[in-house]
C-alpha cells in the first residue's frame, strides 16, 4: 500500500510543478491549452503581449486591436511554427520583421488594415508554406519580390484588396505554389493586366474557381466583365513586338536625324558667316564711295 501512496504523491507533485509552471509563463489574459502554444484571440489586445514563452511554436492573436509588429518580435521565437495576426489593425509590415523565424510554416495576416507588401517583407522565410493576406480593403500595392525567397510556399491567398494590378514576377518566384486566390480585387483591363491575363489563363488549376470567379473593369467605361469571356485578342494591342528589321529601322531613323542636324546646324553658321562677310562688304565700298 505504502508504494502505491508514494507514487500518487508523486504523480501529485509533477502535476501541480506543471500547472505552476503553466500559470507563471503564459501571458495574462491568455490561455495556454499545451506547452507550446498561446492563445490571445479575442482579448481586445491593442499590443503584442508580454512574458511569451521563448519555445512557443503556436501564437494566436486573432481578432484584437494590434497596431504594428516589433521588428524584432521574432528574433527570441526561434521555435515559432504558427502565427495567426487576423483582424487586427496592422497597417504596415517593417521589411526584415518576419525574416528571422526560420521555422513558420503558417502565417494569417488577413483582415487587417495593410496597403503595401514591400520589398524584402518576408526575407528568406524558405519554410513558409501558407500565407493568407487577404480581406485587406487598402492593400492596393505588391512588390514584383514581396516575396522572393519563399520557395515553400504552396498557397497564397491576396483575394478581397484593392489590387488594380499585379506583376507577374511576384508569382512566377514561387517554386512550390499550388493555390493562389486572387478574387475580389478590383482588376483593370489595361495593357498592364496583360501579362497578368496570361499567367491566370495558363495557371488556372491553381485558382480555386477557375478564372470563372474573377473579373475586370475596362478602362472605357468601368464595365465589368468576367475573365472567362475575355482572350488574348483582347489585349492585341497591348502586344507589340519589335523585329530586327524594327531595331535597325529605328536605330537608322536616329542616325540619320543627328545627321540632318549635325548638317542643317552647319549651313545655319556658314550662312550666318556669309551674311555677316558680305555686310561688311558693303560696309566696306559705301564708306570708299562717300570719300
Amino acid at each position: 500500500m505504502l508504494p502505491c501512496v508514494l507514487w500518487f504523491q508523486s504523480l501529485l507533485v509533477l502535476l501541480s510543478s506543471v500547472l505552476l509552471s503553466h500559470g507563471e509563463n503564459c501571458p495574462t489574459s491568455c490561455l495556454c491549452p499545451d506547452p507550446h502554444t498561446v492563445d490571445c484571440s479575442g482579448r481586445g489586445l491593442t499590443r503584442l503581449p508580454d512574458t511569451i514563452p521563448l519555445d512557443v511554436r503556436r501564437l494566436l492573436l486573432s481578432d484584437n486591436w494590434i497596431p504594428r509588429i516589433p521588428a524584432d518580435f521574432l528574433v527570441l521565437y526561434s521555435d515559432l511554427v504558427y502565427l495567426d495576426l487576423r483582424n487586427n489593425s496592422l497597417s504596415r509590415i517593417e521589411p526584415g520583421t518576419l525574416s528571422t523565424s526560420s521555422r513558420l510554416v503558417f502565417l494569417d495576416l488577413g483582415s487587417n488594415n495593410l496597403t503595401e507588401i514591400p520589398k524584402g517583407t518576408f526575407g528568406e522565410s524558405r519554410s513558409l508554406i501558407k500565407l493568407r493576406l487577404g480581406n485587406n480593403p487598402y492593400l492596393s500595392m505588391v512588390n514584383e519580390d514581396a516575396f522572393r525567397g519563399l520557395t515553400s510556399l504552396r498557397e497564397l491567398e491576396l483575394e478581397r484588396n484593392a489590387l488594380s494590378s499585379l506583376q507577374v514576377g511576384a508569382l512566377s518566384q514561387l517554386p512550390s505554389l499550388r493555390v493562389v486566390r486572387l478574387e475580389g480585387n478590383p482588376w483593370v483591363c489595361n495593357c498592364n493586366f496583360a501579362n497578368l491575363f496570361t499567367w491566370l489563363v495558363t495557371n488556372r488549376h491553381k485558382l480555386p474557381n477557375g478564372v470563372e470567379g474573377m473579373e475586370c473593369s475596362l478602362p472605357t467605361d468601368g464595365r465589368k466583365v468576367p475573365l472567362s469571356q475575355l482572350s488574348q485578342d483582347s489585349f492585341r494591342e497591348c502586344q507589340v513586338t519589335l523585329t530586327l528589321t524594327d531595331f535597325l529601322i529605328i536605330i537608322f531613323s536616329g542616325i540619320s536625324v543627328s545627321v540632318a542636324a549635325i548638317m542643317a546646324s552647319f549651313f545655319l553658321a556658314s550662312t550666318v558667316h556669309c551674311f555677316q562677310r558680305w555686310s561688311k562688304g558693303v560696309k566696306g565700298d559705301e564708306e570708299e564711295n562717300e570719300e
